[in-house]
């Protein structure tokens, strides 16, 4: 009677092993999906405080104080896109870092410099899930940090 009993319960051990399999593999998509948009997300975050870094390094250069010769524009603009490209995930497109300055760089102590960044950020993951284009999920998003600083 024991053994009867104990080779039943086995059965029906063995007889789980099954569906825990079918919820397993029900479940592993979503949780990939999950992990993944995490991922892309965190790095997306990342990039959007790497921006705002960037911008704060381009209105530092332009409001500090130094005699001739002046930095002019298109040496804040390079400083900004040296940032960006070593310090922006890209995943391997292209770095196009935009940087937005006034007509002329302030002179005077107490003028104010601002310097915007934008740059376009583009989902590694997110839009491959939009199979037929009903979820309406972007491809880019625009990434965009401002600065503005007084000069010494």
């Amino acid at each position: 009677m024991i053994y009867k009993r104990t080779m039943a319960m086995k059965t029906m051990k063995d007889n789980n092993k099954g569906a825990v399999l079918v919820e397993f593999v029900i479940v592993l998509p979503l949780l990939l999906i999950l992990l993944f948009a995490s991922i892309e997300f965190g790095v997306l975050f990342y990039n959007q405080a790497m921006i705002t870094n960037a911008s704060r390094e381009g209105a530092r250069t332009g409001i500090v104080f130094r005699p001739d010769p002046r930095v002019d524009p298109a040496q804040i603009d390079q400083i900004v896109k040296n940032y960006c490209s070593d310090h922006v995930i890209t995943f391997g497109t292209p770095n196009d870092c935009e940087v937005e300055l006034p007509g002329t760089l302030p002179t005077a102590s107490g003028e104010s410099l601002p310097v915007r960044v934008t740059y376009d950020y583009g989902f590694l993951l997110l839009p491959n899930l939009d199979f037929f284009g009903a979820m309406g999920i972007p491809t880019t998003i625009k990434l965009d940090a401002e600065t503005v600083m007084r000069m010494e």
